[in-house]
């Protein structure tokens, strides 16, 4: 009788879960902090915000996706790595991109 193989990728998704709720907050204080360094303000300027410039909105947009991937790309790669070395096998079947 044929070893049957385990179904890892459904077991990993609610680890998946809590691993990136846990990297969105991470990224979140992250970027918190990040731009208490560039603009020493404890606030980062909200799009709507009438009395915040273009160029000081774009700048936060980028600078909290560029802290968002990496922080993401961070908790995804450590996750998996960790349930390959407990498990033996990769946490995720097909090799595609994000969503």
């Amino acid at each position: 009788m044929a070893k049957k193989k385990k179904k890892l990728p459904f077991v990993y998704q609610p680890i998946g879960f809590v691993l990136s709720w846990a990297g969105g907050a991470l990224a979140g204080m992250a970027f918190q902090q990040a731009w208490k360094a560039i603009r020493h303000e404890d606030d980062a300027p909200d799009a709507l915000d009438p009395d915040r410039g273009w160029g000081e909105i774009l700048l936060a947009a980028a600078v909290q996706g560029a802290i968002f991937a990496v922080v993401r790309s961070a908790v995804d790669r450590g996750g998996a790595k960790a349930i390959a070395r407990s498990t033996g096998q990769w946490p995720v079947a097909d090799k595609g991109g994000r969503d």
